[in-house]
């Protein structure tokens, strides 16, 4: 992650300058600060700033640059808190690493950039969330391509949530391939219900953050919820839905134009997926990559290309996603061996 890596001990006293942050709520300040001033103490060691809270306002100490970083931060993240956002420490990182973009952290948590579900306000973390956020708001068909841990799916789920609650659409329908990590429904106990629950269950529990068990399960006893395997969708025509199709680069190309000649009237489609994640029998075309190739150009489409340094899960969940991404550029540079 990015850092000013900032000695206090390096500076004289003339280089630096203190600078004092009121904020008037003191149960959001309580929240900015973090239990035990921890949200504070991140800053300090991440930014190279000297924070001290009195009460509800806090003096920053540092260079001149230093403490007008870490002005915008705090009075930011303030404001996401003010607009019912939870910050946390997976927040705060997501601030600081935008204070890194060219945007900015103020172009990251703006009001617009936040998703409203029963349960939770969801606000974008890094640049290239908030253009997605929008995207889904105004686009009727999105591929969503990118590594692991990027909110490519939550985002869409909460996305398709927002909608169902604002009447732009009747019913939510989420979808992935049975195929993944090299194991077949064959091999798993119960029946059929039970070897395809496994595979969907990361959707049922994006579902339930932002609706929670109540409403999940009356939306699915009036049919406004579904949740099932990509065979389930041939055949149809989905009108006034929000349609997610997860894990899309283990579909094949048969199935992507099957699944995508589904959307109807009033829907949205939304393809998430991770390119360098196939898990498809060695020599099938993924339909992820064959869409890529054949849709790339067509009027209509929006792309979002999610990278590393959208990660927003634990820190070294991004670390080791840019260890796998650098042991697979040495592989093709050794023509395929590691």
């Amino acid at each position: 992650m990015e850092a000013w890596p900032v000695d206090m001990n390096d500076h004289p006293a003339a280089e630096l300058r203190s600078h004092v942050v009121e904020f008037p709520d003191n149960r959001l300040a309580a929240s900015l600060f973090g239990e035990l001033d921890s949200h504070l103490k991140l800053m300090e060691h991440r930014l190279g700033v000297q924070l001290h809270p009195i009460g509800n306002t806090v003096v920053i100490t540092a260079s001149w640059q230093l403490v007008e970083k870490a002005r915008i931060l705090l009075e930011t993240l303030y404001e996401s808190l003010k607009r019912g956002q939870f910050v946390d420490q997976q927040c705060v990182e997501a601030g600081i690493r935008a204070l890194c973009d060219t945007g900015g952290v103020r172009d990251v948590f703006a009001p617009e950039n936040v998703i409203r579900t029963p349960r939770r306000t969801i606000q974008a973390r890094t640049l290239r969330q908030a253009d997605y956020i929008q995207t889904l708001g105004r686009s009727e068909l999105t591929f969503a391509i990118g590594p692991a841990g990027t909110g490519k799916t939550y985002l869409a789920v909460a996305s398709a949530v927002a909608r169902f609650q604002e009447g732009s659409v009747s019913r939510i329908i989420l979808t992935r391939p049975a195929v993944e990590a090299g194991e077949r429904l064959g091999f798993l106990p119960g029946d059929l219900q039970a070897k395809i629950d496994p595979y969907l269950r990361p959707l049922f529990d994006s579902l339930q953050d932002t609706l929670g068990a109540d409403r999940m399960e009356k939306m699915v006893s009036r049919n406004a919820l579904e949740v099932a395997p990509l065979a389930y969708m041939r055949g149809r025509t989905l009108e006034e839905a929000f349609i997610i199709l997860d894990e899309a680069q283990n579909v094949t190309p048969e199935q992507m134009k099957m699944f995508l000649t589904r959307l109807g009237t009033g829907s949205r489609t939304v393809v998430c997926g991770d390119a360098t994640q196939i898990d498809l029998p060695r020599g099938t075309r993924s339909g992820l990559i064959d869409a890529m190739d054949i849709l790339k150009h067509v009027e209509g489409i929006a792309w979002i290309h999610f990278s590393e340094h959208d990660v927003v899960r634990h820190p070294l969940v991004r670390s080791i996603v840019q260890a796998y991404d650098r042991a697979g550029r040495q592989q093709w540079k050794n023509g395929g061996s590691v």
